[in-house]
């Protein structure tokens, strides 16, 4: 289950991606639309100034705020395991 990180209150708008940048807060750029080359331009829509720690994803929820759950991780023991028990 997610937790609530920063209340933003971000309304979105159709064809952009929004996401939280490097900084912690929210952006947005235009999305890519088929055949489209070249960079885009992204622009701040709420500054959260969230400070991110290491094993959490962090992403826009349903009502706009920032939100983080831990990331799952461990993918190469479970092939480890199934290789030991065919042995």
């Amino acid at each position: 289950m997610a937790e609530v990180v920063a209340k933003a209150g971000v309304r979105r708008q159709a064809g952009f991606l929004y996401f939280v940048d490097k900084k912690g807060n929210v952006a947005r750029a235009k999305m890519a639309r088929g055949g489209k080359t070249g960079s885009r331009k992204q622009e701040v829509v709420a500054k959260t100034g969230v400070k991110r720690q290491p094993g959490y994803l962090y992403f826009l929820d349903k009502k706009g705020d920032v939100s983080r759950v831990k990331m799952a991780r461990g993918g190469k023991k479970k092939k480890a395991a199934k290789k030991k028990k065919r042995r």
